[in-house]
This record gives structure tokens, sequence and C-alpha cells, in this order.
């Protein structure tokens, strides 16, 4: 055999051993972050009705097992970015473009959470909630189709993953929440509008209530933002997206305080008629609309005034009667 030959034929045997070795090193890695995070798969499914197999999936598609520089430097395991609603901190990498930066949290666990608030909580992932628990190839190519990430075979890698290593066998884990059944109507209550119903989240101490279909409490004195997030285990930064508000605002007793997505139209009211001392951002927690789109469809900036008597639109004329966040 000649030198060259023999040459190429080591280096052949060479990278089929390196090969090898970064295969098994692959799936040893994989098969040990699927030991250590799908118990919080399963919690974090339960909690918010989302595939444990998809919620697996993607955190080991988008963190490379755990080893990728987002993932070990910022906790960050789903790639996602810090968008202008994102006030928690946040670091630079290179992604689509350079210096992009992504959320960065105190641990794995926030990742975990706020991947499921980022779904939850957002108007093009809603349609995913419709599928079946177990349909993880909906999921799978529903959240391809929303956008989620650029890489068109993005389905086919979750599926794969999905499939590879039996994750949709968590699927089956899943626990019917009957926190979501609505409870029998109260014969005698002191709330006469039908849109203003009493409804139950999570357990808790206190009634929660639904407006415009967006679940809201009544403050206490003692009430703060802080308080609240950690009552409904969300974060303090959403609480204040949820009501439109910043930082510096105390909560005032017997407001509604929001503990989910305001919508971007009313139900039922096609208008509303200002009163005296009214506000836009008054009239947007009356009927649980985001103020943003609010003073949208009335063609209006935070800094206009409102006067008494002011036919202030609730949905745009001839809308039809749906709902999106």
């Amino acid at each position: 055999m000649g030198k060259k030959k023999l040459f190429y034929l080591l280096i052949t045997l060479l990278l089929s051993v390196t090969i090898s070795d970064v295969y098994t090193q692959n799936k040893s890695d994989r098969e040990a972050y699927i030991l250590k995070y799908k118990d919080l798969a399963v919690e974090e499914m339960n909690k918010y009705h989302i595939p444990a197999s998809i919620i697996l999936s993607q955190a080991l598609l988008e963190s490379n097992n755990g080893n990728s520089k987002l993932s070990r430097k910022a906790n960050n395991h789903f790639g996602i970015k810090a968008y202008k609603d994102w006030n928690g901190k946040t670091v630079k990498m290179r992604d689509d473009r350079r210096g992009e930066r992504f959320r960065k949290y105190s641990s794995v666990k926030d990742s975990y959470r706020d991947h499921s608030l980022f779904l939850k909580n957002r108007e093009r992932y809603s349609f995913l909630f419709n599928y079946n628990i177990t349909d993880y190839k909906s999921w799978a190519y529903g959240l391809t189709s929303a956008g989620y990430a650029t890489n068109k075979r993005y389905a086919r890698l979750l599926i794969k993953i999905i499939e590879d290593n039996n994750l949709s066998d968590l699927d089956k884990l899943y626990k019917y929440d009957i926190s979501s059944k609505k409870p029998k109507k109260k014969k005698k209550s002191n709330i006469s509008d039908e849109d203003f119903e009493s409804i139950s989240l999570i357990p808790a101490k206190r009634e929660v209530f639904k407006n415009n279909k967006v679940k809201y409490i009544i403050a206490r004195a003692d009430d703060t933002f802080k308080s609240i997030a950690k009552e409904y285990k969300i974060y303090k930064w959403e609480l204040l997206k949820f009501n439109d508000l910043k930082k510096s605002r105390k909560i005032i007793k017997g407001e509604k305080i929001y503990i989910q997505n305001k919508r971007r139209h009313s139900s039922k009211k096609k208008f509303h008629i200002a009163r005296e001392n009214e506000t836009m951002y008054s009239i947007s927690q009356e009927y649980g609309i985001k103020l943003k789109h609010l003073l949208k469809i009335n063609n209006m900036k935070k800094s206009d005034s409102l006067k008494p008597g002011k036919k202030v639109l609730l949905r745009k004329p001839g809308k039809k009667r749906f709902l999106l966040f």
C-alpha cells in the first residue's frame, strides 16, 4: 500500500472514531439532561397545558442538551430573545444578527417558567392550546408556523428528538386541572353585570373574577405587585404589563388587578360614553382591554385628554365578535 493511501486511511479511521465519540457524548448529555429536567417539564405541562414532550424537546434543541453558551452563561434554555417587553437582565449573543440581546435568568427553572408564559401570553401561539396535550406533532408544526424559529426543519427536529427519546410518554402524566372547571353560579352576588363572572384560577385565599374573559382580582389594602405576583406564581414585570402600569405605581385598595393579559377588544360592548374624571386608562381597566389597542381604535395618544360625553369605541366598527390577544 502506498504512503498516500495509508495516510488517507489513517485520516478516515481517525475521523470515524472522533465522530463516534462526539455522538456518544451527545447521546450521554441528552440522556442526562432528560433525566435532570423531565420532572420540571411535566410540572410546567400541568400548570400551563403545554406538552412536556414539546417543552423538553425545545429545551434540548435550543440549549444543545444544556451545553450551549447561552444556556451556560444566562440559564436561557429556550433561546428567547429580550424584546421590548422584557424588563429583566439580558446577555448579548450572536444569532441571526450580530450582538442580539437574549433574556438572562437566575435559574434554569426560571427559564422554563418564562418559556411557558412566553407561549401562553402571546396571541400568535394561542391557537396551539386548541390541540390535544398528546398531539406533539401539531404542536411542533404549529410552533414553526407561528415563527418560533427561523429553521424550516424546526418541527421535524423536535419530532425526531421526541420520538428518539420516547418523550411522548411524559405527556401521559398530564393531570386535568380541576381549577379550569367553571363553578356553578352563585344565586346571590353583588356583581350584576354578566361580564363579571366569579371564577377559580388556582387555589388561593381570595376570589378571582373574569372580565372580558380575562381573570382579575380586587386589590386589598396590604397588596403589592410583588405579593400578588408571588401569590399567583407570575413575574412582577408581567403583572405590571397586564395592567399597563409602571414600577413606580402603587396599588390602590379596591381596584381591579388583572392576572392575565387583557384583550384587544371588548367581547360584547361596542362603545362607552366617557364620564366625569375618567381616563382612557380607567376605561381600559373597566373593560379588560389593552390600553395601547384602545388608544389605537380611537386614534388617540396617551397625552390626549378625554372629555365627558365622548364616545369611546371598544372595538373596531364592523369587527366580528371574537377575541384575540
